[in-house]
C-alpha cells in the first residue's frame, strides 16, 4: 500500500539511521520520530513532508523510511 497525503506514519528506525541523510548530518534522531504518529501533509517524488504533533518543525523524509502507524 502506497503512502499518501493524510496518512498517519512513523519513521522506521533501521532505514533512517542507515540512510545517506543520516551519514551526511547528525545521526542522532529524536525518539518522537519513531514513537509517535505523524501526518503526511505533502508528497513530492520520493519524499513526504511529515507533521508530528510535538512542538517541532515539519520534516521531509523519504517514503521508504516511513511506515503506516495504523
Amino acid at each position: 500500500m502506497a503512502l499518501k497525503k493524510g496518512d498517519l506514519v512513523r519513521a522506521v528506525r533501521e532505514k533512517l539511521e542507515t540512510s545517506l541523510e543520516a551519514k551526511a548530518s547528525d545521526g542522532r534522531f529524536s525518539s518522537y520520530l519513531f514513537e509517535t504518529q505523524g501526518e503526511i501533509v505533502d508528497v513530492r517524488g520520493d519524499y513526504a513532508l511529515v507533521k508530528f504533533y510535538v512542538p517541532t518543525p515539519n520534516i521531509w523524509l523519504r517514503l521508504d523510511q516511513l511506515e503506516s502507524a495504523k
